[in-house]
Formats: structure tokens, sequence, C-alpha cells
């Protein structure tokens, strides 16, 4: 049982395990790359919403100032058109007082820059007056949305139009118009005031926008009026199905969407709003592509630092994951090289049994363990019979070869683990017992002894013709004080006795210590 230097399981410097370097620096490489990657996510996906964020909220704020001027361009035309509304419905519009109306259509026209002109018509939707000097020709505006809805409503609501082209010039406008009655409250005819589209379109202009973005006054029933960038071929289309009158509007009045355009497709951030006082929609718009733009360029740069930092990592942590492999490699080389000292300063090169170093520690181990326990201990000593002829008739080769099989023997009888076989000097050896007494000592002696015999070891100079070993016993339990050397003596003392008695067999020496009466076993 070999008792090695150091404990093999505290670990230098601490009592606890040492941790598996390679393998903690390989998950805190892990851990450390994932925290980055974590890291750059969080950071990417937060600049991301501040991004969209900042553009929800210059989208709101479009759009309150798009409804704002919206409303201030109808109202204005809407408060002049009711004056001159009141007082047709009480002077009329005969001979006597159209020179003088026309005169007022004009200078309301040059007062408000939105207008492209003011016009009444009768209750046939023929041209009464106009700001214009000259009265158009033509068929008239019985056809027109407006006048059919004012012949078939007695509201005096203003009422706005789809964008229609003015039949004085062929201008786009944005009709806005009153009914006219009678004193007994009859439909008279229709006032009805222009507002160009180009104001709105200037308008529009003068916000910055994407090459992507878009801008809009529709009114609430979907027809769209004006719209940046102007494409006459859109103007009076419908965008009724689309996400803002199918689903947002229904729920709020105002707000932003990330939807897809029914006019072209392109994604875009949507700001609208619809107006308090006329049924109409505005919105503003910018396509995600150029609000992420910055985004896309700083999570670029962000994710290649990043990459650089965890491939810096990677590579730190290569080359340190190789050094603690070498270091393990070279810590389990001392290792085996220090148990291979250990065992060669503990066992003996030629047997492979215990040497007297070993011994002198385990006698130490053993009696202190017998002192508490009140258990024995005994000792086995043994010599080769006529080893010394052995030598000479065969040789040291065979001799060595000789006390090798002897050791394999002895070794094969100390079944128990804290059973120790120990070459003692030349061809003696000795058998340590632990909590084993006089009788157990004995029988294993004897065991020793016939296996020794069974081995048909041939050996011209004993008188048997074959190898034999002599063995003493001895055993007690041991108080604490006792003497490994005195314990060694009397079992090495029944050893010679055996040895005087005729060899080949196995004495015990009394537990008294005595010499005077022997037990043998020689059978």
């Amino acid at each position: 049982m070999p008792i090695p230097i150091h404990d093999p399981h505290q670990a230098p410097g601490g009592t606890l395990k040492r941790l598996p370097l390679r393998k903690a620096a390989v998950l805190f490489i892990v851990a450390v790359c994932l925290c980055l990657s974590g890291l750059l996510y969080l950071q990417i996906e937060q600049s991301r919403r501040q991004d969209l964020a900042n553009a929800q909220m210059a989208s709101a704020n479009l759009t309150r100032a798009m409804a704002q001027q919206a409303e201030d361009t109808f109202l204005a035309a809407d408060l002049v058109m009711t004056s001159l509304v009141d007082w047709i419905q009480e002077d009329g519009y005969g001979a006597a007082q159209r020179p003088r109306l026309q005169r007022t259509f004009a200078r309301r026209v040059q007062q408000l820059e939105q207008l492209h002109g003011m016009f009444l018509f009768d209750r046939e939707g023929q041209w009464v007056i106009t700001s214009f000097p000259d009265l158009p020709r033509g068929n008239g505006v019985a056809d027109r949305e407006y006048f059919k809805y004012h012949q078939q409503n007695v509201s005096s609501v203003a009422h706005i139009g789809p964008a229609i082209r003015s039949r004085e010039n062929g201008e786009w406008i944005i009709p806005i118009s009153k009914r006219v009655n009678d004193h007994a409250g009859n439909f008279q005819g229709v006032l009805m005031a222009g507002i160009k589209m180009s104001y709105f379109d200037k308008f529009f202009k003068s916000f910055s926008l994407d090459d992507n973005g878009t801008m809009f006054l529709g009114l609430t029933n979907g027809t769209l009026l004006a719209r940046r960038p102007f494409d006459e071929s859109l103007i009076g289309t419908s965008l009724a199905k689309g996400e803002i009158y199918q689903t947002l509007l229904p729920n709020a009045s105002a707000g932003t969407a990330m939807i897809d355009s029914v006019v072209d497709g392109v994604t875009r951030l949507y700001g609208y709003r619809q107006l308090e006082s006329y049924p109409l929609v505005v919105s503003a718009s910018s396509s995600r592509d150029t609000i992420l733009k910055g985004w896309h360029d700083r999570a670029f740069q962000s994710s290649v630092i990043v990459a650089l930092v965890m491939l810096g990592v990677g590579l730190f942590g290569w080359v340190f994951i190789h050094q603690v492999r070498d270091g393990e490699r070279i810590e389990k080389n001392l290792i085996k090289a220090q148990r291979a000292l250990e065992l060669i300063a503990t066992h003996d090169s030629l047997t492979g049994l215990a040497n007297r170093r070993l011994f002198e520690q385990s006698l130490e181990i053993e009696f202190a363990r017998g002192a508490r326990q009140s258990s024995p201990v005994s000792l086995i000593m043994l010599d080769i019979d006529f080893f010394k002829r052995y030598n000479d008739a065969y040789g040291h080769v065979a001799g060595d070869h000789c006390l090798t099989q002897v050791a394999q023997v002895v070794k094969n009888c100390c079944q128990r683990k804290p059973d120790l076989a120990v070459r003692y000097g030349g061809e003696e050896f000795a058998v340590l017992l632990p909590d084993t007494d006089i009788n157990g000592a004995l029988a294993i002696a004897g065991q020793i002894r016939r296996s020794v015999m069974d081995k048909h070891i041939t050996h011209s100079g004993s008188p048997t013709g074959y190898l034999t070993v002599s063995l003493g016993c001895y055993s007690f339990i041991p108080l604490g004080n006792d003497s490994p050397e005195l314990f060694i003596q009397r079992a090495d003392a029944a050893l010679y006795q055996a040895k005087n008695a005729g060899r080949n067999r196995a004495a015990v020496l009394s537990m008294d210590g005595g010499v005077g009466e022997l037990m043998r076993s020689d059978r």
C-alpha cells in the first residue's frame, strides 16, 4: 500500500479542487462573445427603435402642421363665401347687383392667395357671376358633383368636392361650395370657390422629404385631392381600400403607422390626421429605407467593431487555451515523473514490493491505528532458505529471477488492501498485517510457504531439491508508545527460530515476547 509524498486530492494552495482551466477558459471566451453579441443586439435594436420613434414624432408634427394649414386654407375661403352667400340671399343677384358682386369676387380672390376664382351659378347651373372679367361659355356646371350635391342637400355647410379642372382656364382646383337659397329657402343656385391645386403643391414642397416620401390631402371618403409628388393620373383616385382608411382612421383620428402604400407598394411610415372642421384627411410619410439608412450604417459599423473585438478575443483565447493545454501536458508529465520518483523512493526496483522506507512509515501509521482501535498488528518475516548456495549454483541473474518469483508469491498472498508486502533486504521479506491476530498471521505464513513450494523452483543446494522459505510471525496490540524496532526484532527472532528448527517452516513468537515455546506450521 504505497503512501504518496503528497495528497493527490489536495489542490496546491487551497482545499478546493482545482477548476478545469481549459474548459473554464473556453466557457469564459464563449460567455464574452455571447455578451458582446447580446450588447450589440440591444444597442442596435435600441438605436433602431430610437430612429423610428424620432421619425414617428417628426411625421406626427408634420401632419399636424399640414392639418392646420389645410384647415386655415379652407376656413378662409369658407368665411368669405359665408358672407357673400348672406349678401346674395338678402339682396339677390339681379342685373343691378352683378357689377358690385363681380368686383367683390375679384377683390376676395386677390386677397386670398389660395383662391383660383369664385363663381356663382343659378339653379340651372349656368354662370351668373365670376371673379374673372368675362363669363365662360359653355353648358354650365349642372353636371359637376358639387352642384348636384347642393341640389339634393339643404344644408348650408360648405361642401368640399373632388378635384376638378377649371372650365375657365383648365387649372386643377379643389372646389369648396355653398348652397344659395331664396327667401323661402328654395334652391336658388351655388356659390363656389376654387382652391388652387398648385397652392397645396407649393405648400407641400416647403417641407423636406426624402425621394420616396409622400404627402397627400384627401377627402374622408378616400378621394385623393392633392399629392406630393404630383401625379395627375392619381388625382381623384380612391384610397378607401388603403390601411389608413380601412383600419387606422376608424380607431383613431390621428396617429402613425408603418404600412405599404396602395399606390406604389413602397413601405413607409405614415403620419395621418383627420381635420375636425372639414371632411379632410392629411398624411405625410417617409420611406422605411430612408428612415433606417443611418441606422443601417451605424449597425454595420458597430457589427464590424464587435466582430473585430470577438476575433481578437478568439485569437487570444486560442493562444491561451493552447498554452493551458501545454501546461497541463507538462503538469501531467511532472505528476507522472513525481509518481515514478515516489515509486522509486518507496518500492524495491527489482521485486516491485515496498521498501524499508515505506515499511517504516506504514508501521507508524498502523501502530497509531491499532492503539486507537485496540486491534492487533501482525508481522511476518521470511527468508529464502540457502539462498547463497542458489546464487553460487545458478548465478546472480537467476538469483534475481528467483527473488522476483518469491516476491510475486508474497504479494499474491496479501489479499487485503491494508496488507503490505516488503522486501526487507537481500533475500529477506516482510509482510505487515494490520487488524490481524497471530492465528491469521500464521495462516498467511503457511499459505506463502506452500505457494513457494508449489512453484517447484529447482534448488540443488537445498535438502528438498526445491526452493523453500522460512517464516517468523509476531502479533500484538499497540498501546501508543511501542517501538517499531522491537516489533521487527521479535518477528525476526521467530524467523531465526524457524531456521534453527530446520527451515521450510513458520514459527510464532508468543505474545509476551518470550523465546522459549514455538508453534510450528510445517504442513
